[in-house]
């Protein structure tokens, strides 16, 4: 009887990818792989370290599952990813009922430390060279209708309040050949949307090329048969090209869609950060992308609560989000990083204060969201068929204009049975909060 696992993959879509790649090497060992890891023999929790809300859900998943184990249901729990890589031993001597702890160098062990575990060999906690964490190749696809994309792997930017560069290393890029056949690969197999991700995405090919190679990149993986839409994540705003933003003007298969996580838009805190650029410099960019690229879908990140963040600074921030009005935005409170420069900083802010904070801005891009979104009804959107929502008895999905997993989703009802991933155009006559509601129009 062959030994059944089941893996839950926490965190990034980053994250997400390499879960692939060892869900597929398992395969290949001859594993049997099961959607339902509460019906497993061996569950793999590949967790996510970058904040502590994120620590908190994989301590909890992980936790969840050593309960399972202790009930007799599974046979053992291993901890791989971002917090395993992070706290090596601190997993084991904190959660003694973990069997393993697998850093990201030895990913590709998995399936020999499965063995051990399972024949008795306990406390089982391997760390190789993080730099041995393999990027490209096959894996099993867990997205439907649109498939990640992994550019290259760690981060030399070294933002102060940032953990992943001592997590997964330096940036390192993959040859565009690599990343050029996978994409086809994806295509062939019937993904017709593909999402570009890496830690900054705007570096790719600096490290191998001696230049920015995305614009390049996404050029040819525009040529490739099949595809519908291509989308590009993490673009660092210092790095976007005049030849970045005309790829996306030009390019019918890349979507006006751009996701710039800028942080902040006082100076002083960029710099505290570690950050280039200001509040008139990303004014500029903003002017210059939606001048050249109508239309374009614009995504951003923010933080609240940075150490030393002032009211008139915080105020500031405000006033540049209701002014610049980003189609998308997500606002999160600061998160002291324990070994990150900003946690040592002086005049921390106090947690009530900073979820205060990033609730005012997300109370106002609420607002911002539902003024941009009142401009869609009565006009028709191209939308990919995700699922059917049982209890508004409606389908729902995506257009070009939404990220996966991120972004708003679009509800509509059709007069005929639709299949998951089919492409229909929806008239939008509704809107409810950041999702749009309308009918299919044949």
């Amino acid at each position: 009887m062959s030994i059944r696992v089941g893996m839950v993959s926490l965190g990034c879509p980053k994250n997400q990818v390499d879960a692939e790649h060892m869900l597929y090497n398992l395969r290949e060992a001859g594993y049997e792989i099961i959607a339902d890891a509460a019906l497993a023999d061996v569950v793999v929790v590949n967790t996510c370290g970058f904040i502590d809300s994120a620590k908190q859900e994989a301590i909890e998943t992980i936790l969840e599952f050593c309960t399972l184990k202790g009930e007799g249901r599974i046979k053992a729990v291993i901890v791989t990813g971002c917090l395993a890589e992070r706290y090596r031993e601190e997993i084991k001597t904190e959660m003694p009922e973990v069997d393993a702890v697998i850093g990201i160098g030895s990913n590709e062990l998995l399936g020999t430390v499965i063995k051990k575990v399972l024949s008795g060999e306990g406390d089982i906690c391997t760390f190789g060279d993080k730099y041995s964490l393999i990027i490209g190749g096959r894996r099993i696809i867990s997205t439907e209708n649109y498939a990640y994309l992994k550019i290259a792997e760690g981060c030399d930017n070294c933002c102060t309040y940032c953990a992943i560069p001592s997590i997964r290393g330096r940036f390192r890029s993959r040859k565009m050949e690599s990343v050029i056949d996978e994409a086809k690969w994806l295509a062939s197999v019937g993904f017709k949307e593909i999402v570009l991700v890496a830690q900054d995405t705007t570096r790719y090919g600096e490290d191998i090329y001696g230049k920015p190679m995305l614009a390049e990149l996404m050029r040819e993986i525009s040529k490739i048969d099949g595809l519908k839409w291509i989308r590009t994540l993490y673009a660092y705003p210092e790095r976007i090209t005049d030849e970045l933003i005309d790829v996306i003007a030009t390019e019918e298969k890349c979507v006006k869609y751009l996701d710039i996580p800028i942080q902040h838009c006082d100076g002083e805190v960029l710099r505290r950060m570690n950050r280039m650029g200001d509040e008139a410099s990303l004014r500029e960019l903003v002017k210059k992308l939606r001048k050249r690229v109508p239309g374009i879908i614009l995504r951003t990140t923010l933080i609240a609560g940075f150490p030393g963040e002032t009211e008139e600074q915080f105020e500031r921030l405000c006033e540049f989000v209701k002014d610049v009005k980003f189609d998308r935005l997500g606002c999160f409170a600061y998160s002291a990083e324990e070994g990150t420069p900003a946690a040592d900083f002086e005049d921390q802010i106090d947690e009530e204060t900073k979820l205060k904070r990033a609730d005012i801005i997300m109370q106002e891009q609420m607002l911002i969201s539902d003024e941009l979104n009142q401009n869609y009804i009565g006009k028709t959107i191209e939308v990919v068929t995700e699922g059917f929502d049982r209890y508004a008895e409606c389908y729902f999905g995506r257009s070009a204009m939404d990220a996966p997993e991120i972004d708003g989703k679009i509800f509509f009802s059709s007069p005929v049975p639709r299949t998951m991933g089919e492409y229909v155009n929806v008239f939008i006559d509704d809107v409810m909060d950041y999702d749009l509601i309308g009918s299919v129009i044949d």
